[in-house]
């Protein structure tokens, strides 16, 4: 439970080999009153020491990926997917292209580095580039399946650039990669270097054996020239040869990423943030730089993920010797590593001291060393109770309740004055001189709709949790056809310092902003307390127009029941307080949850749809049962069966279960018992819904009871009408919208829904 607002912020940005050591310190030694926050682009990180072995299908893809969403989860800390632009440095925030900033106490930076491209003339897409690595081998597969899609007798000719350590494995590696893909298709594969060996750094032997044994395989080595242009089927080298190219994989040398760049912190010649020895910014800053984002003053190093796994526990010793206000530690590189190169064979090649060795039991050496490795970070296992009890942010403080619980005044006008609120011709009194409510202009004769509704923030990310609770409140004028003209929040925030309250508060209700702006309404009021979780909502009130408004029936008939969005958004976040929901299963959620039902709400006039519900709380079969009972006039929280005459004609509905769309992973996590904890109240719907009994026991039949939040629209479409309906929903956004069921009539005393296959 969350108990309060950490009293220090420790961010990391980028969560390479460095700062995940962090993360997983963090776990294990929760430190006092301190939240973590990884920020990334991505919600996965892929291990590049894998990536060869990967492509040489020694393992799934999955082996050299650490799921954030889950690891942050397990780890008690909050995952931030998002695009940062900058830095605020006096204000110690990071800033981000499309949010509210964030604000840190400490900050480590490991985003890593990227392959150059300087001095190159690029012309059409022929050049894959590695990186970023976490799309690299979808990018790779798509080349691939457009070439084989292709045909012809002409064998691919794939061109790496780039002949350090990782161009060299990708090019033992890959003709696995393409012998799988292509089939019996021919390929050539060729190997640039700008340098007249490759994998500089080795000895001579080494690098002696690496080359003999490419050449062996095929791989025309082309050493000492750099490339000077890419056109569309052919590379140009520095002295005028041209080689023809169909796939061209970029894994040059390193170089800083532009946004080290935009930072605002001192660096060296090439870009990368300068650090002392200590690893913190020189800058002064409570700043560090750390793996190859970093580059230390007076002891530069080569850019390699072994000294970035040894910098670890130093960045954990130092981020808590700077919260604590004590002296840094200094970080000792090693004088040398060992390195050892996959094969795809089976075998490796090792690098040690001027020694050269290779063998099955090198690749097993090299296997083990990486699978520690990631068995570490790929421990999504939940933190312990009694750590999650250490790591409590609770103040000391006895705090007042009632109106005494109320969010100090001044953490309040601090945000109003932050917030870009709309303006609107309908607010008469609002935010821009407050007063004790708001005033809201009626047309004349008109009425106006209204609704509430709010929850426990379901994820850490305040600004997301925002956007979602305006979407969510929303969606019920929609479904009757209103549109939105104002909306008074409704927040509960933890206990806390005044700044951490006050940024939590700003991310809460920038993201609803942000929603209410898309709709075409405004803020104009609303009602803030302490208590001990993150609590959102609002109040939407609504212009239902001159057109009756939309209620949850009557069903008519041969109406086909369209549901806009997939179910599965209650045991997905269920999960992911379990540290069970996969990245891929989050992007997807996040996806549903903030698609607005206000484009298929505008459909509900246009082709004559009388009766629409929205998926929340009580799931599509509690949903589906108070449109029925809405229909044959009898209230849903009755089940009294006397209270339905028997002897008149009652309409039902015949769902058929097959066609429910389910989110990725909720069937899954629905079979293994993942549960929200309000579907076994939900199950009371049960009474009512005929089902065969091996259909009761699949998890498709469990999702009509998982609680939705933000759900989709359930539309009563006349069957003439259902096919533009979809279209359209379908055009509007990448939702698979679904006819699940049809209105049918049936006697009073038979189940009112029918769950067919």
């Amino acid at each position: 439970m969350q108990m309060g607002l950490p009293r220090s912020e420790v961010v990391l940005l980028g969560v390479g080999h460095t700062n995940a050591h962090v993360l997983r310190m963090g776990q294990m030694h929760p430190l006092p009153q301190t939240r973590i926050t990884c920020v990334s682009n991505f919600p996965i990180v892929t291990y590049s020491g894998m990536l060869p072995g990967v492509l040489a299908g020694q393992y799934p893809q999955e082996r050299m990926e650490i799921d954030l969403v889950r690891r942050c989860a397990a780890a008690g800390a909050r995952l931030i997917v998002g695009q940062v632009t900058g830095l605020d440095l006096p204000g110690q925030r990071l800033l981000f292209a499309d949010r509210p900033s964030l604000p840190f106490d400490v900050l480590s930076i490991g985003i890593g580095s990227s392959p150059t491209q300087e001095g190159v003339r690029i012309e059409g897409d022929l050049v894959l580039p590695i990186k970023p690595m976490q799309t690299f081998l979808a990018r790779l597969e798509q080349r691939l399946a457009e070439r084989k899609a292709k045909g012809g007798t002409q064998p691919l000719r794939a061109i790496i650039v780039g002949g350090g350590a990782g161009g060299v494995e990708i090019a033992f590696c890959l003709p696995a990669r393409l012998q799988t893909a292509l089939g019996d298709a021919p390929w050539e594969l060729t190997l640039v270097n700008a340098h007249t060996q490759v994998a500089g750094g080795m000895a001579p032997k080494t690098i002696a054996r690496i080359q003999q044994k490419l050449e062996d395989r095929g791989v025309r080595l082309v050493l000492g020239r750099r490339v000077v242009r890419i056109a569309s089927e052919e590379i140009t080298l520095d002295d005028g040869q041209r080689l023809a190219a169909d796939l061209v994989l970029w894994a040059t040398s390193a170089v800083a990423p532009p946004l080290l760049g935009q930072l605002g912190l001192p660096t060296d010649d090439e870009g990368f943030l300068l650090t002392h020895d200590t690893l913190q910014s020189t800058s002064g800053a409570p700043i560090f730089a750390v793996g190859d984002s970093g580059s230390m003053r007076d002891q530069p190093l080569p850019k390699a993920g072994v000294y970035a796994v040894r910098q670890g526990p130093v960045l954990w010793e130092n981020i808590q010797r700077m919260l604590q206000g004590r002296p840094l530690e200094p970080y000792r590189p090693q004088r040398g590593f060992m390195k050892l190169l996959n094969t795809g064979d089976g075998r490796a090649l090792g690098d040690w001291k001027g020694a050269t060795f290779e063998g099955r039991w090198v690749w097993r050496l090299k296997d083990r060393i990486d699978g520690r490795f990631m068995d570490k970070h790929q421990d999504y296992r939940p933190m312990p109770q009694d750590a999650k009890a250490e790591k409590s942010n609770a103040p000391p403080v006895m705090r007042c309740a009632g109106c005494g619980g109320k969010v100090g005044g001044t953490v309040l006008a601090r945000v109003l004055r932050r917030l870009d609120v709309p303006t609107s011709e309908r607010v008469l009194l609002g935010l821009n001189t407050p007063d004790d409510a708001a005033v809201i202009q009626l047309p004349a004769s008109r009425t106006m709709a209204a609704t509430t509704d709010f929850f426990t923030a379901p994820l850490d990310d305040a600004y997301t949790a925002g956007r979602i609770a305006a979407l969510h409140a929303a969606s019920d004028v929609f479904a009757m056809g209103a549109r939105p003209v104002a909306a008074l929040a409704i927040a509960t925030i933890p206990l806390g310092g005044t700044q951490r309250q006050e940024d939590l508060l700003y991310e809460l209700l920038a993201g609803g902003v942000t929603e209410l702006r898309s709709m075409g309404a405004t803020l104009a009021g609303g009602h803030t307390i302490e208590g001990l979780q993150t609590v959102v909502g609002f109040t939407l009130l609504a212009d239902p127009g001159e057109s009756p408004p939309r209620t949850k029936g009557p069903l008519k008939v041969g109406d086909q029941l369209v549901l806009t969005k997939p179910l599965g958004t209650g045991v997905l976040l269920a999960a992911h307080q379990q540290a069970a929901c996969r990245a891929e299963w989050m992007t997807e959620l996040l996806h549903t949850m903030l698609e607005s039902n206000q484009g298929p709400a505008a459909l509900l006039h246009e082709f004559a749809i009388e009766a629409v519900t929205d998926i929340t709380g009580f799931g599509l079969a509690g949903h589906l049962l108070e449109m029925l009972h809405a229909t044959n006039g009898r209230p849903w929280a009755d089940s009294d069966s006397s209270a339905t005459t028997a002897s008149r004609d009652v309409l039902a509905v015949e769902l058929e279960l097959a066609a429910v769309p389910l989110l990725p992973g909720a069937a899954e996590l629905l079979a293994s018992g993942i549960e929200s904890t309000l579907a076994p109240a939900n199950r009371d719907a049960e009474a009512e819904i005929d089902a065969p009994p091996a259909m009761r026991r699949t998890p498709q039949y469990a999702a009509l009871f998982d609680p939705q939040t933000s759900g989709g629209l359930l539309l009563a479409v006349p069957e003439r009408h259902c096919k533009q309906v979809l279209k359209r929903i379908r055009e509007q956004s990448n939702l698979p919208a679904a006819v699940v069921g049809r209105v049918v009539a049936s006697h009073g005393d038979q189940p009112r829904v029918k769950v067919v296959g």
